[in-house]
């Protein structure tokens, strides 16, 4: 098969049109005067309208971004220190320790959320952002451990080597010149834990309390009722605000070319 050839193309535009097709169509039909998808109506902003005095709305996104922050800095936290201290662990088990540790992302997510719900039964806590909290940093720490580890794994210890001949002790020696190092792998392990945060329904129904709603559940509970366009107004203004945050890192992450006119 020619690597310029029509089928690579095709299947780009393929893979292209069913990831952002579905999208295009939520921004659509947001601006739908009529309430049915299938019936457009003519163009609207009352659904923008009525979103913004939905306050009930309002609160389960705070909630859910909350709840984000919350459970991928406490993943981000406990997944680096297993990451970095693990390896030097001398303890029987160390193997299966580690495989422990990543045992949440292979397990699926309705069995996670009955034993969630029955482990904070047994301990008599109260329903709620604190039990969100600990299910959803539990879920999320392997994939900050697991990024970290790959990281580590390919560093040059002569680094620390070197640290260490200079006089620098094992603290110092980590927050000069392992933390650095491994920061871009700790924040893509919090975006990633507060993306699947962000998106799970299936735990959080297990774990949340009656006056505690997250957006995913209550999204999910409208739809016995029928999903309205204002939840596709939602979406849009989500959209909108993945995209900015998208072309400012791109924008921070730009080579920066060096000050004055070069040399021709």
């Amino acid at each position: 098969m020619k690597k310029n050839g029509p089928l690579p193309k095709l299947y780009i535009i393929l893979i292209l049109g069913l990831m952002y097709v579905p999208i295009l169509l939520v921004i659509l039909y947001s601006f739908n005067a009529s309430r049915i998808s299938s019936v457009w109506n003519g163009f609207t902003l009352d659904w923008y309208r009525e979103l913004f005095r939905d306050r009930s709305m309002f609160q389960a996104l705070r909630n859910s971004v909350v709840l984000g922050l919350l459970s991928s800095f406490g993943a981000a936290l406990i997944g680096t220190l297993a990451a970095v201290g693990m390896p030097r662990a001398r303890i029987p088990g160390r193997k299966v320790m580690e495989y422990l540790s990543i045992l949440p992302i292979m397990v699926p997510e309705i069995i996670l959320g009955m034993v969630f719900l029955a482990f904070f039964s047994l301990l008599s806590l109260p329903f709620g952002m604190l039990t969100l909290v600990i299910a959803h940093t539990a879920f999320c720490v392997p994939y900050t451990y697991l990024l970290v580890k790959a990281r580590i794994a390919g560093l040059d210890k002569s680094y620390m080597e070197a640290a260490r001949d200079l006089g620098a002790g094992e603290l110092r020696a980590f927050f000069d010149i392992t933390l650095p190092l491994i920061l871009p792998a700790i924040v893509s392990g919090i975006l990633i834990s507060f993306a699947m945060s962000f998106d799970d329904v299936i735990i959080s129904v297990f774990v949340t309390g009656v006056n505690t709603n997250t957006l995913p559940i209550k999204i999910y509970s409208q739809i016995k009722t029928g999903v309205t366009p204002k939840t596709n107004a939602l979406c849009t203004l989500l959209f909108a605000a993945t995209v900015v945050l998208g072309l400012c890192s791109a924008y921070l992450a730009r080579p920066r070319k060096n000050g004055g006119s070069e040399n021709k």
